[in-house]
């Protein structure tokens, strides 16, 4: 058979070519924007014109630091476009990992959205291999700014060749997107997309047993384009003719539900937190939801009761799907069997609230201390993945040994399977706290903690959240000199010149002694369930 090169360039080319009237709709600061697959296509090879121009060429790492939109969406496929590795930046790190990830990428050029700017001024002069950053804005005028090398996106397009021609030559495995994961154990670690592994994973996404994302559809990914390509729908809805909904910066419930109704939305994808606050807006307010065939949640566990209210108050279908940084995301898809349909309610909904079967093309096992586990839905065991677009290494890290062993990847997650092959997840092998569907470390804040004059002991546990789904707590120690005269608040000062906002604990509890285990570590589950009861005595 045929040895056809698998590249991403080609799934724009087909978009053109088969849908050229097709729309994406785009929501900037400044209005809604309407371009045809046809336009994209012109503006993504003026822009490759552009990185030609300032001097970008094959191997080299272009970050992106920006919300979803038409802009970020012609960044996807120009820089791969042309050899070039697109590094999309998750604009939620702390400065000290956005420092970290630019400088361990070499980055030469970024593309910054005009409000995202100021956070890459005040950090610029760390960075050791940025050459230019390019504003993406509706103007042509550029903001005043203290970056020296900086240009106006839509200024550099007017004045660009729009006639470049994609090679037809790429090699499938050349790299074309570069994500970091969230930091949580440490500096975050790198992960490189190949033109091929994205092309199968996009090809995954249009499967009548995962998403099914089709021409037909309006997809509208609220997931961010800066994480994990936005779960890949980007790539999948251009090639497939879709339209396209990008509901730009700091999309609100609001936004969101409007965006729904007006644009007739088929399929969205998003956090757990995105759809707790849709719900409530839907609760509050009036909008028809009747275009939306699907959810899609992932990031974190959605609780059941969302997951009811959703299916059962709006009609609307609810799945589950999981994945990370190194699955390109996805893995996992909790659709139902077509005899599981006829299940009594509570029975459909506990398999709805589980991450779901394997998708196909990857092969998945679970192992604990005593061989493969059982597939009984009791059994648990941490989650190996391998497949086509899952990463079989770190960029640049030593720790990839860690986590790609004997052709597989240990993902960290614990795990049980039932007979049936759903996996649900139910715990980290490392304590990670999940909040918003992201990953916050505590052992980097109990090690700052730790660093506190005052504190003799600190640990930091997990609890329930009914928006966040789970939140931080410190657990501290003080030093008997100090009892008397540190705070709560002196320790939250103390926390927040080094951690993002949303990574400070939500509370700070003062105890005598921590529970340890007979070597010495912290007992988290006995500490969980202090806390729990702290808590519950307070509310």
């Amino acid at each position: 058979m045929m040895d056809t090169p698998l590249s991403l360039v080609s799934l724009l080319e087909r978009a053109e070519t088969y849908f050229p009237t097709k729309e994406i709709v785009s929501r900037t600061q400044k209005k809604i924007h309407r371009l045809t697959y046809r336009e994209l296509g012109e503006r993504t090879r003026a822009l490759v014109n552009v990185l030609k121009n300032v001097g970008i060429k094959k191997g080299d790492r272009v970050g992106t630091f920006a919300w979803n939109h038409h802009r970020h969406l012609e960044a996807y496929f120009a820089v791969p476009a042309i050899g070039a590795v697109l590094h999309t930046i998750n604009i939620r790190l702390s400065t000290e990992h956005l420092v970290h990830i630019i400088n361990h990428a070499e980055d030469r050029v970024i593309f910054v959205d005009k409000e995202l700017l100021p956070i890459l001024e005040k950090l610029q002069d760390q960075f050791t291999t940025v050459e230019a950053f390019i504003v993406m804005m509706d103007e042509n005028i550029l903001p005043e700014s203290a970056i020296k090398s900086l240009y106006a996106y839509e200024q550099l397009l007017e004045n660009a060749d729009r006639t470049f021609t994609f090679s037809k030559n790429m090699d499938e495995q050349d790299p074309a997107v570069l994500c970091y994961t969230s930091g949580t154990t440490g500096k975050p670690k790198g992960v490189v997309y190949s033109h091929r592994g994205l092309v199968l994973h996009s090809m995954a996404l249009g499967l009548a047993d995962t998403a099914a994302i089709s021409e037909s559809d309006v997809a509208m990914p609220v997931v961010p384009m800066f994480h994990v390509n936005a779960w890949g729908m980007p790539f999948a809805a251009t090639w497939f003719g879709t339209k396209q909904v990008l509901p730009g910066p700091f999309p609100t419930p609001k936004v969101l539900a409007e965006l729904i109704e007006s644009e007739a939305v088929t399929i969205t994808a998003g956090v757990p937190t995105i759809w707790l606050g849709l719900l409530q807006e839907l609760e509050e307010n009036h909008y028809n939801t009747d275009s939306l065939r699907g959810v899609l949640c992932g990031g974190a566990a959605a609780p059941k009761g969302m997951i009811h209210a959703f299916e059962s108050k709006y009609g609307i279908p609810f799945y589950h799907a999981y994945g990370m940084t190194e699955t390109a995301p996805l893995a996992l898809f909790s659709r139902l069997k077509s005899y599981q349909e006829q299940l009594p309610e509570a029975e459909r909904l506990e398999l709805h609230a589980k991450q779901g079967i394997v998708a196909p093309c990857i092969d998945i096992r679970a192992v604990n201390e005593y061989g493969e586990i059982k597939k009984d839905g009791i059994d648990m065991g941490e989650l190996l993945i391998r497949g086509p677009w899952i990463a079989d290494s770190y960029y640049k890290d030593e720790r990839s040994t860690e986590a790609f062993r004997n052709g597989w990847l240990y993902t960290g997650d614990v795990v049980t399977i039932d007979a049936e092959g759903f996996v649900k997840i139910v715990d980290r092998t490392k304590d990670v706290i999940k909040s918003g569907g992201e990953w916050i470390s505590s052992v980097d804040l109990e090690n700052a903690l730790m660093a506190h004059e005052a504190i003799y002991e600190a640990a930091v546990v997990s609890v329930p959240h009914p928006k966040w789904q789970e939140r931080p707590v410190a657990c501290v120690v003080l030093k008997n000199k100090y009892k008397e005269t540190v705070s709560k608040e002196d320790i939250l000062s103390f926390l927040q010149p080094q951690f993002a906002k949303w990574w400070l604990p939500d509370e700070i509890l003062f105890m005598d002694e921590l529970p340890k285990t007979s070597v010495g570590k912290f007992l988290k589950a006995a500490l969980r369930e202090k806390v729990k009861d702290y808590m519950a005595n307070q509310n």
